[in-house]
C-alpha cells in the first residue's frame, strides 16, 4: 500500500489527491482545521434540532416527504432509514477505484464544515478508506441529482456496519465483519447525517477526474501514433509548421502539432509526395490531425476547469453557512459535471474515428503509397492486419453510440419534486467505457503504424529517431510484428497495455523532449 498521506482540510481537494486515494491507496487524514469546522457546524445543527420549528434535513422528512415534522425520538431512525431505503442500486459492481474516489470526495465535502456531520463520522469515513474496505456499489441507481443517491447510500451502509463490502484482500464479506476485523466502530447516525452522506455529485466527479487523467495520456499517445502514420504514408510535415498554427491560435492545436513535429524530427520519409502530382495534399485524417486532436485537448482543458471548481465545492442540501444559517439549495444538481462528461465522450469518439481512418489508409494498397495490402507478409496467403482494422472499426462504432449525451435526458422522480435531473452518473459510466475503447483504438493504430514504418525502413528509407525508439520499446514489451503463422490478438492486447501505461510517451520523450 502506498503510504503517501492526503490531508483533508476545509477548502476542497485536488485532482492529484483524488487519484492518489482512488488508485494509489494513499492514506487519508483530517486536518485540525477540518475537525474544528466539523465540530462548530455540528453545534449549529444540534441547536436547531432542539428547537420546535421544523428544519429541512434536521427535523423533517426528505424530498417529497419534506413536509412531515419528525419528533426527536424518531430522528435517529429516520437517518438510518434514509440510508437503508436509498441503498437500492442494482446491476454489476462498480470498480474499486470509482468507489474509493466516491468515498473520498464525500469526505472532502463533509470536512468542509458545511454539512453538520460530527467529527467522529468523518473520522470513520477516513478509517474505512485507510483500511482498504470498499463498499459494494452497483451500476444503476443515480440520476445525477440530489446527489449520486444509491451509490452513496451503499457507502453509508458500510459506515453503519450494514450491507456488503470488499476487504483489502478482494473478498466480499458483510460490512460489519470487515469493520470489526479492522477495529472500526460502526457509526450511529444522528440528525442530518444520513442525508449529508448521500447528497453529493461525488461519483460523477470522481469518474471525471480519472477520465481526465487517462485522456491526457491518450491524447499525447494519439499525437505520436498520428505522426507515425503520417511518416509511414510518406506525408508531409510542412503542415505542422508553428507559423501555420499561430494564425489559428487554439492552444490544443498548437500543442498537438508541436508533438507531431517533435516525433518526426530527422525523418527521411516525410515530404516524399511533393513530386507526386496526383496526391498534392495528404488526406484530412493525416493533414488535420492537429486540428482534431487539439480541439479535444481544449475540451479537456475546459472539463478540468469544471472539475477543479467542483473539487473546491461543498455539495450538500441543506448546508450550514458561516453565519449559522442552515439553508436549502440546489447545489447538488449534477448539470455542470454531466455536461463536460458528455463533451468528453464526444471528443473521444471523434479522436477514435480519425485514428481508425488513418489505420484503414495504411492497410489499403490503393492509398498507402507503396505499402503491401493490409501490411501483410504475403498478401492472399496472409490477411495481415485486415481484421485488426475490423476490431478497431467496431470499437469506433460503439464510441459513436456512447457519444450520445446522457445529460440531454431527464426523468422526473420523487413524486415530481425532483422533476429535472442531470443523468450525470450515466454520462460518467459511459465515458469510462469510451476511454477504455479509445485506448484500444490508439493501440491498433500504433501496431499498424510501427509495422508500416518498419516496412518503409526495409525499402531503404530512414525513419525518425523517435519512431525507431517507439518500435524498439514496443518490441521490448513483447509486441512482435505480424506474421502469417501468428495470432494477432495477444500482440494487440499487449499494445493496448503499452498505450494505457503511458509507455509509448515515455519511450519517445528521451528523443523528442517533453511532450504536451
Amino acid at each position: 500500500m502506498d503510504m503517501h498521506t492526503v490531508v483533508v482540510g476545509t477548502s476542497g481537494t485536488t485532482a492529484q489527491d483524488v487519484i492518489a486515494v482512488a488508485r494509489g491507496n494513499a492514506r487519508v487524514e483530517l486536518s485540525a482545521a477540518a475537525v474544528s469546522a466539523l465540530a462548530a457546524a455540528r453545534e449549529i445543527v444540534d441547536a436547531l434540532a432542539a428547537k420546535p420549528e421544523p428544519v429541512y434535513g434536521v427535523s423533517t422528512g426528505f424530498g417529497a416527504l419534506a413536509s412531515r415534522h419528525i419528533s426527536p425520538e424518531l430522528r435517529a431512525q429516520l437517518q438510518r432509514n434514509i440510508v437503508r431505503s436509498h441503498a437500492a442500486g442494482m446491476g454489476p459492481r462498480v470498480e474499486r477505484e470509482v468507489v474509493r474516489a466516491l468515498m473520498f470526495l464525500r469526505l472532502k465535502t463533509v470536512a468542509s464544515g458545511h454539512t453538520g456531520v460530527r467529527p467522529e463520522v468523518a473520522q470513520t469515513m477516513a478509517d474505512v478508506l485507510n483500511a482498504g474496505i470498499t463498499p459494494v456499489v452497483h451500476e444503476y441507481g443515480s440520476l445525477g441529482c440530489s446527489g449520486d443517491l444509491a451509490p452513496l447510500s451503499h457507502c453509508a451502509l458500510t459506515l453503519m456496519g450494514e450491507g456488503d463490502a470488499e476487504g483489502p484482500d478482494g473478498t466480499v464479506r458483510p460490512a460489519g465483519e470487515l469493520l470489526a476485523a479492522h477495529g472500526i466502530t460502526p457509526v450511529e447516525l444522528r440528525e442530518k447525517e444520513g442525508l449529508a452522506l448521500l447528497n453529493g455529485t461525488d461519483g460523477m466527479l470522481g469518474m471525471l477526474v480519472m477520465a481526465l487523467a487517462d485522456l491526457r495520456s491518450l491524447y499525447t499517445s494519439a499525437d505520436i501514433t498520428a505522426a507515425l502514420s503520417l511518416e509511414a504514408l510518406l506525408g508531409t510535415d510542412k503542415v505542422l509548421a508553428p507559423e501555420l498554427h499561430a494564425i489559428r491560435p487554439h492552444p490544443g492545436q498548437g500543442a498537438s502539432a508541436d508533438n507531431m513535429l517533435r516525433v518526426l524530427a530527422g525523418s527521411g520519409l516525410t515530404g516524399h509526395h511533393q513530386d507526386d502530382a496526383p496526391r498534392v495534399q495528404d488526406a484530412y485524417s493525416v493533414r488535420c490531425a492537429p486540428q482534431v486532436n487539439g480541439a479535444g485537448r481544449d475540451t479537456l482543458a475546459y472539463a478540468a476547469v469544471v472539475a477543479d471548481r467542483e473539487l473546491a465545492s461543498s455539495v450538500d442540501n441543506p448546508v450550514v453557512l458561516p453565519d449559522g444559517r442552515v439553508e436549502s439549495n440546489g447545489n447538488f444538481h449534477g448539470a455542470p459535471v454531466a455536461y463536460v462528461l458528455d463533451f468528453l465522450a464526444i471528443v473521444a469518439a471523434d479522436l477514435g474515428s480519425i485514428t481508425e481512418r488513418r489505420t484503414d489508409r495504411l492497410l489499403d494498397k490503393n492509398r498507402s503509397h507503396g505499402l503491401p495490402p493490409f501490411l501483410a507478409d504475403d498478401a492472399g496467403v496472409d490477411s495481415g492486419l485486415m481484421i485488426a482494422q475490423y476490431t478497431q472499426a467496431a470499437l469506433v462504432s460503439e464510441m459513436k453510440r456512447l457519444a450520445v449525451p446522457a445529460s440531454a435526458d431527464s426523468i422526473p422522480s420523487s413524486a415530481m419534486q425532483e422533476d429535472h435531473v442531470s443523468m450525470g452518473w450515466s454520462a460518467a459510466r459511459k465515458l469510462r467505457t469510451a476511454v477504455d475503447n479509445l485506448a484500444r483504438i490508439v493501440a491498433v493504430e500504433l501496431y499498424a503504424a510501427t509495422r508500416a514504418v518498419e516496412l518503409r525502413a526495409a525499402q531503404g528509407l530512414t525513419p525518425a529517431p523517435a519512431s525507431l525508439a517507439a518500435i524498439e520499446a514496443l518490441r521490448a514489451a513483447g509486441v512482435e510484428g505480424p506474421g502469417p503463422d501468428r495470432f494477432l490478438s495477444p500482440d494487440l492486447a499487449a499494445a493496448d497495455a503499452f498505450v494505457r501505461a503511458g509507455r509509448l510517451v515515455s519511450a519517445v520523450e528521451p528523443v523528442t523532449g517533453p511532450l504536451a
